[in-house]
């Protein structure tokens, strides 16, 4: 079986390093420059895009910032999976609120903005807090504004009279006042056949993902039967097939719809360890016609970003229950460099652990480790 995957960064290697055992030849086009390369080692295989599209069985995609060009191809080859219309879902958040109002999904109230004159008065309809979204390209913070009083919506209209909004609009939203952010990664077969993992607790710093556990702590099955429900009408919308993730903040007992992500995602890296079979494998068993694994959480685990650095002991691997994985990237601010993944027997348990951790890492770069770690005590 061979899969093509569009875009060759750490997502399209673990899958690659995922599909291996299944004798699943992965290869990945640098959508930068069309080339097609190896996702682990990024050697340009010497293959035209042509030629490997035709070779593929499957085609499908690490993140959903891939150009449409590439996509309406793809899409017309027969093989993609997800689809073109999952796939700019994800990509643009115009579609995505769109498609929540579809599926009659609970969100944050918000409106599009075309026209900079559509900011008038919009703290009378969504109140002070404000965050301003781009409609297309953000990712981990970039491409957003927080507005808290009328001198910041003044300065940001200097700033969007710049912009083509009608061309790339601005989703302008109510900051939603949650108790905590969670996620739900799933696949979902040709066959309409569903692993779905638990809930996941996701711990952000600067919008960037920091931290994720899973189950999530003081989890029930009213709450994770809410957001499968959730996950089962978006899928059937978007006639999907893949893994799917949808992030989610938990408001009481009731879970508005935060963004999706039509592809393996970040917070479900903690099953590489933590289930029997993790949401790389699940996604290429999905879109390969293969029976999807078993996605059940084995044990207490927990997902830990390493971003903008690599210096570092790498004795941290010492500590039971702790795995390192990384992307073989140059460092630079910001960027996600690698994970640790930690599994633990409960979670007093696992926030030991991540005391344990401290003790290897530069805690600058790790904001949120030990904060998390006296959270964790208390369970």
């Amino acid at each position: 079986m061979n899969v093509l995957v569009y875009g060759s960064g750490q997502l399209a290697r673990m899958m690659y390093l995922a599909g291996s055992p299944l004798n699943i030849n992965i290869q990945a086009v640098d959508v930068a420059t069309n080339k097609i390369v190896n996702p682990v080692t990024k050697r340009n295989l010497k293959i035209s895009l042509d030629d490997a599209i035709a070779n593929a069985d499957v085609l499908t995609v690490e993140f959903e910032h891939v150009p449409e060009a590439l996509l309406e191809q793809a899409e017309q080859s027969g093989k993609l999976a997800p689809n073109m219309r999952s796939i700019l879902v994800g990509a643009d958040r115009v579609r995505e609120k769109q498609l929540l109002a579809l599926a009659n999904i609970p969100n944050c109230e918000h409106e599009i903005i075309t026209n900079v004159a559509q900011l008038d008065g919009i703290t009378e309809r969504l109140g002070d807090k404000i965050i301003l979204k781009s409609s297309r390209d953000g990712y981990d913070g970039y491409g957003q504004w927080r507005v808290s009083q009328q001198s910041d919506l003044d300065e940001l209209i200097t700033v969007f009279n710049h912009l083509d909004l009608e061309k790339v609009p601005i989703i302008a939203e109510k900051m939603c006042p949650f108790d905590r952010e969670l996620s739900l990664v799933g696949s979902v077969d040709s066959e309409g056949n569903v692993a779905l993992y638990p809930l996941a607790q996701n711990t952000h710093f600067e919008g960037q993902l920091h931290v994720s556990i899973a189950p999530a702590p003081e989890l029930n099955d009213t709450l994770q039967q809410k957001a499968e429900s959730i996950f089962a009408a978006l899928a059937s919308q978007m006639e999907y097939v893949g893994t799917l993730a949808v992030e989610l903040f938990q408001v009481g007992d009731d879970l508005l719809v935060n963004e999706l992500a039509p592809r393996v995602h970040n917070s479900g890296h903690w099953s590489m360890q933590g289930a029997d079979t993790c949401q790389f494998e699940n996604h290429l068993r999905a879109i390969c016609g293969l029976p999807l694994g078993d996605s059940h959480a084995d044990k207490i685990s927990a997902m830990v970003n390493i971003i903008g650095v690599s210096s570092f002991s790498k004795n941290l691997i010492g500590i039971p229950g702790v795995h390192l994985h990384w992307y073989g990237k140059e460092v630079r601010e910001k960027r996600k460099m690698g994970h640790i993944n930690v599994t633990a027997n409960s979670y007093a348990d696992l926030g030991k652990k991540f005391e344990q951790l401290g003790e290897f890492l530069p805690m600058q770069h790790f904001p949120r480790l030990l904060t998390q770690a006296s959270k964790l005590a208390k369970q």
